[in-house]
């Protein structure tokens, strides 16, 4: 699908400002504390796990992710770690009257854009987790100053140069783990398996993971790469991947991490340890803890589950073809930089 990069903003700053009043206006009482891997259904079938002919715990299938759940827990949910289910229907009642992608625009208004195919979740997480980030158990990233103020100056100068720019922006890539983030859109994953190798499509930016898993080393510290090197094994039903070898040059590039995380960048000491674990028929667990000193404070995690999706259609994410909006806005500061010169 195409891709502009600024569809992502306009859809979580709306979702996320419908989301905080629907939670403060709800009842105050909430759930005890629950992991990511726990439902809140009432009825429970047993489920046998099925495995690869090969012998690994199977994880094959197109999984999605989108959630109304926000990425970091807003400041008036201090405290509250998990909402009731009366709670997250009050929210998903007032996300969907609210979303101008699910009603026609009223007079004068142009609409939502990419309004035909915005798909950025109309429920909150199952497990009722009040973010995505679990720890810090405040469910706030542990971002140092000074990466902060990088983003930022960034941002001030995105009209200068396609370098201020994230590498989603640009079309390279989200990223991991960002690339496993919810986002406004294309939030599916396809997981297929062989033997010795896990492989995970995300539909945005049709970027493709190929892991091994049969107890290779890392590459060499001299070998560098955007989504850094990645190793799996299996502890027991969990998929273990571990990633190092970063280049330094990505950011945490996805609209699920609006505000203080978004664009934030990595350093080459950036380490990603993510587990895969199917917890039933329909649901993988799906938790990553990232470290990188340079960047933040102490490490953190994110967890979630990802839900199978048979019927789900994989597109491709001709990212290129749509990206209109990177020459608009250099060419924009060209224009100011012609019209400062010239003394207007």
């Amino acid at each position: 699908m195409r891709h502009n990069f600024l569809s992502p903003i306009f859809t979580s700053s709306s979702l996320a400002a419908i989301v905080i009043a629907a939670v403060l206006i709800a009842p105050a009482n909430a759930q005890a504390p629950s992991g990511a891997t726990q439902k809140t259904s009432s009825t429970t079938k047993t489920w046998i796990p099925t495995h690869t002919p090969d012998g690994q715990p199977d994880l094959q299938g197109v999984w999605t992710n989108a959630t109304l759940t926000p990425f970091e827990r807003p400041t008036e949910l201090a405290g509250k770690a998990t909402i009731t289910d009366q709670e997250a229907a009050d929210i998903e009642k007032r996300a969907a009257i609210a979303s101008r992608v699910e009603q026609a625009p009223k007079a004068g208004d142009p609409g939502g854009y990419n309004q035909v195919w915005a798909d950025g979740g109309t429920t909150w997480l199952s497990t009722r987790q009040t973010s995505l980030v679990v720890d810090p158990p405040d469910g706030r990233v542990p971002v140092k100053p000074s990466a902060e103020a990088r983003r930022t100056y960034d941002l001030e100068h995105v009209a200068d140069s396609y370098e201020y720019h994230s590498t989603w922006e640009r079309c390279i890539t989200r990223g991991v783990p960002a690339g496993m983030f919810p986002a406004g859109y294309n939030n599916a994953y396809q997981i297929l398996q062989s033997p010795g190798y896990v492989v995970i499509l995300s539909e945005m930016i049709h970027e493709t993971r190929v892991i091994p898993i049969d107890g290779r080393p890392h590459l060499p510290q001299n070998v560098r790469q955007w989504n850094g090197d990645s190793r799996g094994h299996w502890e027991g039903t969990t998929l273990v991947v571990d990633t190092t070898n970063y280049s330094g040059q990505g950011v945490i590039a996805t609209s699920a991490a609006t505000g203080r995380i978004k664009g934030i960048h990595e350093s080459e000491a950036l380490h990603v340890v993510e587990r895969f674990k199917r917890v039933d028929a329909d649901t993988i667990s799906y938790e990553v803890t990232i470290s990188d000193p340079e960047i933040y404070t102490a490490p953190w995690k994110v967890a979630m589950p990802l839900t199978r999706n048979p019927s789900y259609l994989i597109y491709e994410y001709a990212c290129h073809e749509g990206n209109l909006a990177m020459g608009d806005i250099l060419r924009g500061g060209r224009a100011k930089d012609q019209a400062e010169a010239a003394g207007k």
